[in-house]
């Protein structure tokens, strides 16, 4: 059973990755003063409020408050859990992930590991089942017919592999008999979804006599399969069901196979089955992806413009093809902005992308995807359809009808410019409204600053300072007169001072994380993300100055205190010769 991931080797994962070449590599960023800025990848916004820090090795956002170093970009950009990412920046580094040896109790095992462990038997399970069907491919007494079938639809044995295609005969129990050695892999075939629970408790093969295409994740692993019946049985395509480690709304059929052809693709295409991502693929398209038999969701949405900034739908041109489009539209307003484009492409009847490439070749397909509509224009002809633009009231209608959409759109150029068409095509009847409008979408978008908690404390001034200069600790030779402080965020600062002065090699980024999902770890961010204005050079003197600060408020404090109990007749004798001591310390 793996074990955890040493702390040791976190802290030197924190300390080999520089955030700045890390988020640059998602957000391009621009140098501001001896920072770095962009636009926050976590909310929509006009102007640059996201800034990386070299020196802290730590990120913030001052428009909607995200923060954290390079583990914590990694979770919340790539959606990943703590292990994933941490595994996703050690492959990042090109170096392996270890695991502390096994001695924890069997109850500690079952309670700490039991659930990783699980999705890693998991993924290393529909491993080896992908690898079956592809052998299935090769040896099945059906392998000329589904050959056969896959050169009929154009694909040469290279795409095959490329994309792991395989197949599995029509038997009940093809999976079963391979892979169900025992009643845990039995139970575990039926939560993965590759067997069904039948009658009298002997479950089945969910896939048979069907061509096999591998999902992957972000990170290539097999987390499902979709499966084409080859001849006219029902359902054409047999998803996968959700499972604890699939969750189709939020992955994208091909976009690993998409990132691994390209390094750096421009673009991605939307199209609706598995087929027509790999005839693409063969025919050079190779920048295509499906979204799993779900119309296409706000997360798959989110996926796809934090890899690329155009994204390209091509549907049927029929009814259903252009209310998936809407529906996607809709999903993916509150994400555009400035640079970032959504964009249709309709297909004439009875074509699909499989058979438009092969037909008419890949530049005249490649060429419509140029020529695909943009969503302002499509959002106004489906809205025109509603409306009598003929008459006032068709006309303030429609102003009306694009309310909803226009609040979900962020702040941008594209907004302004369909509001701007709004005004200058639609006539005087509306443009009391459109002001009306105007004013309201633009104030519903406004997203609040997190006003920055300014107060200057010596406390907080000294933590800041410690957190930017963990050396600053070894200024402080002893905490036994802090101990005595009666202060809030003086135990914190203890604390941290033993931390630094335990490992004086520990970054900003490193102590950060040791405080990871705790109370003192949100303080600390607060701290970070605070303008204090002191300089490095002078740094030093403001920490110890800070320090003396909290001796002598407290001194001040305790001598008030005696003497008010003093003056009251309730002072004892211990008490009476530490106040003559705290007297004689100030005068």
């Amino acid at each position: 059973m793996a074990g955890l991931i040493p702390k040791q080797f976190i802290d030197d994962i924190l300390a080999r990755t520089d955030i700045v070449e890390l988020v640059d590599n998602h957000v391009p960023l621009k140098k501001a003063g001896k920072n770095y800025q962009a636009c926050c990848p976590f909310h929509t916004e006009k102007s640059p409020s996201f800034t990386v820090s070299s020196d802290k090795q730590f990120y913030h956002c001052f428009g909607c408050g995200a923060h954290g170093n390079a583990i914590s970009f990694v979770m919340e950009y790539e959606r990943l859990d703590f292990v994933d990412a941490i595994e996703e920046l050690a492959g990042f580094l090109n170096i392996e992930v270890p695991r502390e040896e096994d001695n924890l109790s069997p109850q500690q095992k079952q309670q700490q590991f039991q659930a990783q462990q699980q999705k890693q038997d998991d993924y290393q399970l529909l491993e080896k089942i992908s690898h079956f069907y592809q052998q299935q491919l090769k040896v099945s007494p059906d392998k000329e017919t589904v050959i056969n079938y896959l050169k009929n639809r154009g694909l040469t044995g290279e795409i095959v592999k490329t994309f792991g295609i395989g197949y599995i005969g029509d038997n009940w129990d093809g999976i079963m008999k391979a892979f169900a050695t025992n009643n845990n892999t039995t139970a575990q075939l039926v939560d993965l979804g590759m067997a069904i629970q039948g009658d009298k408790n002997r479950p089945y093969d969910r896939f048979r006599g069907r061509v096999m295409f591998p999902i992957r994740d972000k990170r290539g692993r097999v987390i499902g399969f979709g499966g084409r019946v080859l001849n006219d049985g029902t359902p054409k395509y047999l998803n996968s069901p959700e499972t604890r480690i699939y969750h189709k709304g939020q992955e994208l059929y091909g976009l690993f196979e998409a990132k691994q052809a390209n390094k750096n693709l421009t673009r991605l295409v939307v199209v609706e089955g598995y087929m027509d991502v790999v005839a693409l693929a063969q025919h050079g398209v190779n920048y295509a992806v499906a979204s799993l038999g779900t119309a296409t969701t706000p997360e798959q949405l989110q996926t796809l413009f934090r890899t690329v900034k155009e994204v390209i739908c091509c549907y049927d041109g029929d009814r259903a093809g252009r209310e998936a489009a809407w529906r996607a539209m809709d999903n993916a307003l509150p994400l555009i902005r400035d640079g970032y484009a959504l964009k249709f492409v309709f297909l004439p009847d009875g074509e699909d992308p499989d058979s438009l490439i092969r037909e008419k070749g890949p530049q005249a397909f490649e060429t419509m995807l140029d020529n695909a509509k943009p969503l302002s224009k499509f959002l106004f002809e489906h809205l025109l359809n509603e409306v009598d633009i003929n008459s006032l009231e068709g006309k303030a209608s429609l102003v009306d009808k694009f309310q909803p959409y226009l609040k979900k759109l962020p702040e941008s150029t594209l907004k302004d410019a369909i509001l701007a068409e709004l005004a200058s095509n639609f006539g005087m009847a509306s443009e009391q409204q459109l002001a009306k409008l105007s004013k309201s979408t633009h104030k519903a978008a406004e997203h609040k600053k997190i006003k920055p908690d300014n107060k200057v404390t010596p406390v907080r001034m000294a933590i800041a300072l410690l957190l930017e200069q963990p050396e600053l600790a070894k200024e402080v030779p002893s905490t036994n007169g802090l101990a005595q402080i009666d202060t809030r965020g003086v135990p914190l600062l203890i604390e941290l001072i033993h931390l630094c002065q335990a490992q004086p090699q520990l970054n900003t980024a490193q102590i950060l994380e040791h405080y990871r999902q705790s109370e003192q770890g949100k303080q600390l961010a607060k701290l970070l993300c605070w303008q204090h204005f002191v300089e490095k050079d002078n740094a030093k003197d403001v920490f110890l100055d800070s320090i003396d600060k909290l001796f002598a408020n407290f001194i001040k404090k305790r001598t008030e205190l005696l003497l008010q109990k003093g003056r009251s007749g309730q002072i004892t004798p211990q008490e009476k010769q530490e106040l003559q001591t705290l007297l004689n310390s100030t005068s």
